[in-house]
């Protein structure tokens, strides 16, 4: 191949850190090379990354040409049938034709979507309104529910307001404290341990998490609770800070409300108390409050370890609380956030693919957002469906008698990520028919009636926005494949033989944004005064950017928060514990996470063969005491058996865990996968399923099977 000259200015598809590079095509020799140019990926100097990229977001140019890019639609005639090429036409027709039969006799609830937290700000507002106006269902709901629907729930009613960091990534090279609680940045987005440095230089760094992960190695201090107690680590953390002298009581005084029903139950929860339950040392409990109290610029932040429990909502509560007795929260140099994880995990959850959210992060079910969004799109208000199924809830009623028939998947892939997989895999084929619109015949397409083969980050226009807020645009640096189609395109093509005017879906990206702007205008999430324009020129842009002449919001809270009285919430919570409890049974805690070398379910990141070499398969970290007691030796066969399933890996001994805890990497495919043992346990509020914690035993692979 011979290099062009031409490098795009992008961003890299994977996490929400979203960093800058630039993408150079290179020319095929032939037209027979591959489906597409490749591209040479080059780095940028861009404010959340300085020119630092991953090894994922090196290697991110091999998802343009891998092998087995899908370049035509499948289809399946029969079950059991293999799935063969056909036309667009023919796919789209067949696709419609069945959506039709499926309403006239069961309703419109008998259709479903389900989207994804790496689609852009236009696909996911297309795809929500496609859901609502096209289809009338209320069935719509997306993968980010398994994300960051707790830290959302927990930021709305302490805060008013829902944005992962309030404030620029860049904020926290001036840190001299920072309390990371479940999350391993090391390995999840590597380029933002550089604005880390001045806390880890100074001994401000914490680390809270189960396991001494490649971040919690470079903390000062690394609290390491049992799983599924890091409600009560915050509560004793409160207590230390109340009972140390640490409460700002002019900021609460002056900010917030709700401190003394808080503190009625933190006032029980000594750090003693909170070790006995947390095996956290109260030292260390202690140690860690005053390394927040005492730095003039200090930070909270959580991240998935914290959220994903059956009570993720409060435990991100409770560290909230501590955050605002610490007077963090809307302070200049200071504050608490939530580290987002998929790559538009915040704008994703903004415009519409929840099932009780409209576009400008609006509720469904609040009567003005009905009538002002309604307006936009040209229908009555009374013809929005009401709010739908959370996210594991949907996939569990599939092909039941009271659920969805059909199901419309774009940008995720259940079968491999969702919580009880076994079980979501089956729902699936219980469906009349499955549609998934994929680059890649991923697990879940594999099952699908209709695949449809879709453009990619580099092959399209698009806005993403990422975890501090920034809205980016996302340019176009190859042409697509011939025989894909944009996710926007593929919409529009079935709105329209479902009777909708071509006008209502326009698939042009940068029209699509400028709708959804006024159709978020006025709301929490405002993009009104934001357009590609603009992004093209360069401007940094934050939401709430209400006009065109608005220069965004990189800091939010300064003044006030963003309930009608200005001030943040306190909220009581209590510890209560994981859905699941150990016993002689399964006597093992697992728990679930991302590594460096591979993003999500692993669609995109298990065809990179640099990523692959690194991680070639799914394993078990496991306790080298823990091991041999089950029989077992490092490089062995295991499985890790759950109330639910089972799921065989390679045991690594790693004498650094807990004894009582194993982790799984969520990742891989087939008998590997994590999500065959995890808990579907929702938390009440939020939807979020328990991937944190599960009772297992732990057994040779050819060893007895129940």
């Amino acid at each position: 191949m011979t290099a062009t000259t031409t490098a795009v200015a992008t961003h890299c598809p994977y996490c929400a850190l979203q960093c800058g590079m630039t993408l150079t095509p290179l020319t095929p020799l032939t037209s027979l090379t591959s489906l597409t140019p490749g591209a040479r990926v080059g780095p940028r100097d861009f404010p959340v990354n300085e020119g630092a990229l991953c090894q994922k977001g090196w290697t991110a140019a091999s998802l343009l040409d891998t092998p087995d890019r899908l370049g035509e639609p499948l289809i399946r005639d029969r079950r059991g049938e293999a799935l063969r090429p056909a036309s667009w036409e023919e796919a789209l027709d067949l696709v419609a034709g069945r959506i039709r039969r499926l309403r006239e006799r069961y309703g419109p609830d008998a259709v479903a979507v389900f989207g994804g937290g790496g689609l852009t700000n236009e696909k996911a507002y297309l795809l929500g309104k496609f859901a609502r106006v096209a289809l009338r269902t209320s069935q719509i709901d997306y993968n980010g529910r398994f994300c960051m629907s707790s830290a959302a729930a927990a930021g709305i009613r302490a805060f008013g307001l829902d944005r992962g960091l309030p404030f620029p990534v860049a904020d926290l090279r001036d840190a001299d404290a920072i309390i990371l609680v479940g999350a391993n940045v090391a390995e999840t987005m590597p380029p933002l341990v550089r604005h880390l440095r001045r806390a880890r230089d100074r001994g401000g760094l914490v680390v809270v998490d189960p396991r001494r992960t490649a971040t919690a190695e470079t903390a000062a201090l690394h609290l390491a609770p049992r799983p599924g107690t890091d409600l009560a680590l915050a509560l004793g953390m409160l207590h230390a800070a109340v009972a140390g002298g640490h409460l700002r009581r002019d900021y609460t005084g002056a900010r917030t409300t709700g401190f003394a029903e808080a503190w009625r139950i933190a006032a029980r929860w000594r750090p003693e108390e909170a070790e006995r339950v947390t095996g956290v040392a109260a030292a260390d409990q202690r140690a860690a409050v005053e390394s927040l109290a005492g730095a003039r610029n200090a930070y909270l932040l959580t991240g998935r370890g914290t959220e994903q429990h059956a009570s993720g909502v409060d435990t991100v509560s409770g560290w909230i609380n501590l955050a605002l007795a610490l007077g963090l929260p809307g302070r200049a140099g200071s504050g608490y956030g939530c580290l987002t994880g998929q790559g538009n995990g915040q704008g994703g959850r903004e415009h519409g693919q929840k099932a009780d959210q409209l576009p400008g992060y609006r509720r469904l079910d609040d009567e003005a957002a009905r009538r002002h969004v309604a307006a936009v799109w040209g229908v009555a208000p009374e013809e929005l469906p009401a709010p739908g199924r959370s996210a594991y809830e949907l996939l569990d009623a599939l092909g039941t008698e009271t659920g969805p028939r059909a199901l419309l998947v774009f940008g995720s892939n259940p079968v491999v990520s969702a919580p009880r997989a076994g079980h979501v895999a089956r729902r699936l084929a219980a469906l009349d028919l499955l549609v998934v619109a994929d680059i890649v015949p991923s697990e879940t397409a594999r099952l699908a009636d209709v695949v449809l083969p879709v453009t990619q980050w580099a092959e399209e226009d698009g806005t993403m926005t990422n975890l501090e807020g920034r809205v980016l645009l996302r340019r176009r640096a190859l042409p697509p494949p011939p025989g894909t189609r944009s996710d926007l395109t593929v919409l529009r093509e079935l709105a329209i033989r479902l009777g909708q005017p071509a006008s209502r879906f326009p698939d042009d990206p940068e029209e699509v944004f400028e709708e959804l702007g006024r159709a978020s205008a006025g709301g929490p999430a405002d993009y009104a005064g934001i357009s590609h324009r603009r992004l093209r020129t360069g401007e940094a842009l934050h939401w709430p950017c209400p006009g065109r002449g608005h220069p965004g919001t990189p800091r939010l809270f300064l003044d006030r928060f963003a309930h009608a009285d200005g001030r943040a919430r306190f909220v009581p919570v209590d510890h209560r514990g994981p859905a699941e409890r150990t016993d002689r049974d399964y006597p093992l805690i697992a728990t679930t996470g991302r590594i460096l070398a591979h993003y999500q379910s692993g669609a995109q990141t298990r065809r990179v063969a640099d990523l692959v070499r690194t991680a070639p398969t799914a394993y078990v970290e496991v306790h080298p005491d823990t091991a041999r007691r089950a029989g077992l030796a490092d490089g062995d066969r295991a499985r890790v058996v759950s109330r639910r399933g089972e799921a065989e890996a390679e045991v690594r001994c790693v004498p650094t865990i807990r004894p009582d805890t194993v982790f799984v990497p969520f990742h891989f495919p087939g008998a590997g996968r994590a999500n065959l043992i995890s808990n579907p346990a929702l938390d009440p509020v939020s939807g979020m399923p328990e991937f944190k914690v599960c009772a297992v035993r732990l057994v040779p692979a050819d060893g007895e099977r129940p």
